[in-house]
């Protein structure tokens, strides 16, 4: 198999803190929180009443409101985060037009949630038992089912490579971001369209996080109720958003002109065999996945110059992912600006690893570490080098994101600054 290098040269998000990059950027860099009192419905009987919710959102802006009402919200989300990625790498909206630049046929799509459609599921649940089965919508499943969401992207812009979707929870985008890297990598497409979306601040979903204890419960406080690796975290807020990013094989890139954002280097993904919800306590499962990345990218522990990392604000993640890092850097662990940007966006479950990818990617570019707002109480069981409540400048050449999910899932991508 011939080497095939990778490069990204598109980005778009979605997020509590900006509906588009330079935003949501902004909002990381500046520690401008996005959480608040939940809206969408009344949580007022809600152990949880706070939640990061999108703002602002208007569809019509990358489609029809017609073509909008058969896509749940989480696909909608992806769909207008994968536009902004297209322009962002200057590619048509439509592939197949006579002008493209590409074909069509080797670009793939693989936007991923962990969720999926739970809102349309639990409406047409409720029509099912007050109307009866002849009024479900025959647009139920099409709209619920987690894979639609990378569907509806290959149709709307004609793309006719690998299609497909991954579910592992949070480590969701973080892991469609890595398979759709090996894709490219074998040769399977030149361009992939990845990452993840989430639209779950909805009535049974923050039902279901609050009957787990899971969530933080300071809910007249909602700008400091997430506090990744500080003593007095409580528990994660949730959120919603999309992170999408356009990866592509270097040379397809440069015969087209593109504008080459970073490289990605390596990817890694371990189980931890362990526990439905904690992480392994040794931090076992995060370890290998990174010793993975690192061995597939070809560096060395002590190459790494930032660590997005998962950082939920829960007493076990963030316990247990620092005895994974410590395990994979040793003393270097304490030398590695590390930050959690869930303080500022809260957790957006299976978006989390495209909207992070973004900000390690951003770190590269702008020499920038982000802060993890909230931290006010260090954890002598957190002692890493946490970037606490300020951006720190830095000269960021590689940047790891790690992202952890529910079932034990690891994931692992590792970002470079491009050199020709």
């Amino acid at each position: 198999m011939k080497e095939r290098r990778v490069v990204v040269t598109g980005y778009g998000a979605l997020s509590c803190v900006g509906n588009n990059v330079k935003d949501f950027w902004d909002s990381l860099v500046n520690g401008r929180c996005g959480l608040g009192p939940i809206t969408r419905f009344d949580a007022s009987e809600y152990r949880t009443q706070i939640a990061g919710e999108i703002k602002n959102f208007d569809i019509t802006q990358v489609m029809s409101f017609k073509e909008a009402k058969r896509m749940d919200l989480f696909c909608q989300y992806a769909v207008a985060a994968a536009a902004e990625a297209m322009q962002s790498a200057g590619l048509p909206a439509n592939l197949r037009a006579e002008d493209s630049p590409v074909d069509s046929t080797r670009v793939g799509v693989l936007v991923s949630s962990g969720i999926g459609g739970i809102d349309t599921l639990c409406s047409q649940m409720i029509t099912l038992h007050e109307r009866g089965p002849a009024r479900v919508s025959p647009l139920l499943i099409p709209m619920m089912i987690s894979d639609i969401a990378s569907g509806n992207i290959s149709i709307n812009i004609g793309a006719g490579g690998p299609n497909m979707s991954i579910q592992t929870a949070c480590a969701t985008g973080c892991h469609s971001i890595g398979e759709a890297f090996w894709m490219v990598k074998r040769d399977d497409a030149d361009i992939m369209i990845c990452g993840g979306s989430e639209a779950s601040v909805t009535p049974l979903s923050v039902a279901g996080f609050c009957s787990m204890k899971a969530m933080s419960q300071r809910n007249d406080d909602p700008l400091h109720a997430s506090r990744p690796f500080d003593l007095n975290r409580d528990g994660f807020v949730m959120s919603e958003g999309a992170g999408v990013l356009v990866l592509e094989e270097l040379e397809h890139a440069k015969r087209r002109g593109a504008n080459i954002i970073a490289e990605v280097i390596g990817y890694g993904a371990s189980g931890d065999g362990y526990h439905i919800t904690s992480p392994a306590p040794d931090g076992d499962g995060g370890a290998r996945a990174m010793f993975t990345a690192l061995r597939h990218a070809g560096i060395a522990p002590e190459d790494i110059d930032y660590i997005n990392a998962h950082g939920t604000s829960t007493e076990l993640n963030d316990k247990f992912e620092t005895m994974a890092i410590k395990k994979v850097f040793g003393e270097y662990a304490y030398k590695v600006a590390v930050s959690s940007t869930k303080g500022t966006t809260g957790h957006a479950l299976g978006a989390a690893g495209g909207l992070e990818s973004i900000a390690c990617i951003k770190a590269i570019e702008t020499g920038i570490v982000p802060p993890t707002i909230n931290y006010e109480t260090p954890d002598p069981l957190c002692d890493l080098n946490i970037t606490p409540n300020t951006a720190v400048k830095r000269d960021i050449r590689i940047a790891l994101n790690t992202n952890l999910g529910f079932g034990g899932h690891n994931g692992v991508v590792i970002y470079k600054r491009y050199e020709d």
